[in-house]
Parts: C-alpha cells; sequence; structure tokens
C-alpha cells in the first residue's frame, strides 16, 4: 500500500523545508519585526457588533473560547445556539487574513446539557457552510477534574483550529518542547537525526497535557471559565507573528491580551460582561509583577473602536 504521506501537501512541504534547512514557519513576505509598543484595544459589547466594525483581513488569528451553552450565567444561555454562532463565524471568516486562522475552544462531552450547542454542532456548521480548513482538532488534556459513576470521567477539551486558507501561518519551531537530557543524548547519537533539529525539541503534537487552573492559582483573576497562559501563549506562538493582531471577542478573564502583551502582538479583546475591564487589570498586574524590570511597552485603549489596517 502507497505510503499516503507522499501526496500529502502538509508532509510534503515539510519535506522540502527540511531539505532546504528552513525553519518550520510560513513568513515568506511577512515582516514579523517586534513593534517598540504594542496597542490592546478593550471594548464591552456584543461580538457580532464589533466584527462588523472591522475590515476585511484584518486579523491575524482568533482565540475563540464562546458559551458552551450549559447555563454557567447570563452569558451562557442562547436558545438557537447555531443561528446565533453563525453569525459570528461568517464575520470571523471575513476579518482573518488570507494567513490567518482561528482556534475555537469547546468540549464534545456537553451535548446533554448545550442541546445544539456543542462543538459538534459549530464543526457541522463550518463543514457544510465555510472555506476555511480544518487543520487540527486539538486536544487539551488535564489530569484534575470532577469524577464520574455511570461513564469514564472526562479530563479533555477540544480546540478546532481553522485555517482561512491553504497559505496560514504555522511557527512550529516557536513552540517546539525541549527533550529530556537522556533523550536528547539519544538522539544526537543516532546518525539518521539531524542534530539541529534534536537541538530544536519535539513537536508537542495535538495532544497538550496542559493543567487546569485550581483555585488557588496565581492566574486565577475571578472568572469562571479562566484558561491557563500556557494554552493561550502556544496558540499565539504558533498561529500568529510580533506585530500580528490577534482578536478574542468572547475575551472572558483577559488572558488573550495579557498573552499579547508578553508575545508583542497588538490585540482587540471584547466582552459583553463590563467586568473585563477589572479582570483585565489583575492580568495586566499579575504580569507587571512577574516580569519584573523586563517590562513590555504597551498601550491599553478601552471602549475606543481600533483601527486596524485591512490585509494586516
Amino acid at each position: 500500500m502507497a505510503n499516503r504521506s507522499h501526496h500529502n501537501a502538509g508532509h510534503i512541504g515539510m519535506n522540502l523545508l527540511r531539505k532546504q534547512r528552513r525553519a518550520h514557519h510560513s513568513l515568506a513576505g511577512i515582516d514579523a519585526t517586534p513593534p517598540a509598543s504594542t496597542t490592546h484595544h478593550v471594548l464591552i459589547r456584543d461580538c457580532r457588533d464589533l466584527l462588523k466594525a472591522l475590515p476585511d483581513e484584518s486579523v491575524q488569528l482568533i482565540v475563540c473560547d464562546p458559551p458552551y451553552n450549559i447555563q454557567m450565567a447570563h452569558w451562557d444561555r442562547h436558545g438557537d445556539y447555531i443561528d446565533w454562532a453563525s453569525q459570528w463565524l461568517t464575520q470571523a471568516e471575513r476579518v482573518l487574513a488570507p494567513t490567518g486562522s482561528i482556534a475555537i475552544f469547546g468540549g464534545l462531552q456537553y451535548q446533554g446539557e448545550a442541546g445544539s450547542g456543542d462543538l459538534i454542532a459549530i464543526l457541522s456548521h463550518l463543514r457544510e457552510h465555510s472555506a476555511m480548513r480544518l487543520a487540527n482538532l486539538i486536544v487539551w488534556n488535564y489530569a484534575n477534574g470532577m469524577s464520574a459513576q455511570r461513564f469514564f470521567a472526562n479530563r479533555h477539551e477540544e480546540i478546532a483550529w481553522f485555517a482561512k486558507s491553504r497559505a496560514y501561518y504555522f511557527d512550529l519551531d516557536a513552540v517546539r518542547e525541549p527533550y529530556d537530557a537522556r533523550t536528547k543524548r539519544t538522539y544526537l547519537k543516532d546518525k539518521r537525526l539531524r542534530p539541529e533539529s534534536v537541538e530544536k525539541g519535539r513537536n508537542p503534537t495535538n495532544v497538550w497535557r496542559i493543567p487546569r487552573l485550581n483555585a488557588n492559582s496565581r492566574e486565577r483573576v475571578g472568572h469562571p471559565t479562566q484558561k491557563p497562559l500556557a494554552v493561550i501563549r502556544r496558540l499565539v506562538r504558533a498561529l500568529s507573528y510580533p506585530g500580528s493582531t490577534v482578536l478574542d471577542f468572547f475575551a472572558g478573564s483577559g488572558v488573550t491580551a495579557r498573552v499579547a502583551i508578553e508575545e508583542r502582538r497588538h490585540s482587540i479583546v471584547v466582552d459583553i460582561d463590563p467586568q473585563l475591564h477589572a479582570y483585565l487589570d489583575a492580568q495586566v498586574a499579575n504580569m507587571l509583577d512577574e516580569c519584573g524590570d523586563d517590562r513590555p511597552a504597551f498601550e491599553v485603549r478601552r471602549d475606543v473602536l481600533p483601527d486596524v489596517p485591512s490585509g494586516r
């Protein structure tokens, strides 16, 4: 049976990169110089209104952690979930740059509570109504969680990564995981492996073993569904580049803005909950406390529509 990877465009591209000794990202024609300072717009409004105000192809990455429709709060209740979601999904595709991506958090396990509002419904809708490409279904695996008696206890959520086009940006080298010392020594002795590739580390795969935030985590700012910095940072590093714009229109705890500041990306964060301002203040305070003298230069603009050029 023929090796299917011989006909896979992704594998062909990766093999070509290896032969040419080039990095595993797509920076051709992109100015990824880290800016001296970044700008971060924080708005309280309906995401659909904000998206309509953004120009075509103006955003590199959308981090999307939508309500799961499981009645956790007033923002987590939607009668016709897919009708509502289709409105922001259509606009999200429009504002993404050709190199851009959207990473959508969800849980396949919530179908009972969410009715039509789980990730399966979003995936089905995009397959039928969108030209975007499903690049990866990422499994975020964590050790802590609730127990169960009538099924296997759940220890993961999914992140569906959709790329706007075949020309999507992806920087694998930015998110490689270092080998432990013993494995590294072994691999460096293997003549079939290139030493420079071993030095870079391993591909983290699409199974991310990153703990959830426990109740006493120093990262916590008070939001009930706050995502860990490590998860958001991996998405931002891999799917955007310094100086590009990251959008999060279900901003929740403000974690995406914090990561964008640290990684020298611009950001637009939006939520219908006015508490976003307080959450972001706490995120920035935590960040400044941890970074000490090595503080990134940034500006936060509140309730001002961003002037993002098309084609960014």
